[in-house]
């Protein structure tokens, strides 16, 4: 199985690229669990909450790894979870940087900060996207992480990441399903 981590700032299409390479590969994809325990936080968050959304995102790794899938695509990681607290606390959990260092990801996908800012009421740091895709960047460098940056709008954001696969893992191409990702031509 390959464990691909899709990561990076806020509203750089990291789920959608997620549900699509899992969908071009006929893998699984692991959903961002911030967005749907912050939906359903009837109060501001803080940072124990980031430590819970940490802890369930790996527990959802975990049972998606277990259906044993050729690719399993994660839409977010501890290193969002890391930086998220470092930006917003001026600190990081152990609880957090225990889990990072456990990852056992194959590949990052560093999403680039080139497709247009979208809204959210999630969202906090539109004014940032630069400094945090820099972070982001640096960590992945620092900790030697393998990682490719994917740029690109609409059907070539995800071919570009077809490619990076395919340069990675030289099996990729294997499960690739072009039917699949014909429909994203333009």
């Amino acid at each position: 199985m390959y464990k691909i981590s899709i990561t990076g700032p806020e509203s750089t299409g990291k789920s959608w690229l997620a549900e699509n390479l899992a969908y071009v590969f006929d893998g699984e994809w692991v959903r961002e669990y911030a967005r749907e325990y912050l939906e359903n936080l009837q109060r501001p968050y803080n940072v124990d909450d980031i430590v819970i959304i940490a802890r369930q995102q790996r527990q959802n790794e975990y049972k998606l790894a277990a259906k044993n899938p050729h690719f399993l695509f994660c839409d977010t990681d501890m290193l969002v979870c890391k930086i998220w607290c470092e930006v917003k606390y001026g600190f990081c959990p152990q609880q957090i940087l225990d889990l990072y260092m456990e990852d056992d990801y194959q590949l990052y996908l560093l999403m680039n900060i080139d497709l247009p800012w979208v809204n959210d009421p999630l969202r906090e740091h539109p004014h940032m996207r630069q400094q945090l895709f820099e972070l982001y960047l640096n960590a992945l460098i620092k900790d030697q992480k393998p990682f490719e940056v994917i740029s690109g709008l609409n059907g070539q954001r995800l071919t570009n990441a077809v490619q990076a696969l395919i340069r990675h893992f030289g099996d990729a191409s294997n499960f690739l399903l072009p039917q699949r990702l014909d429909a994203y031509k333009y």
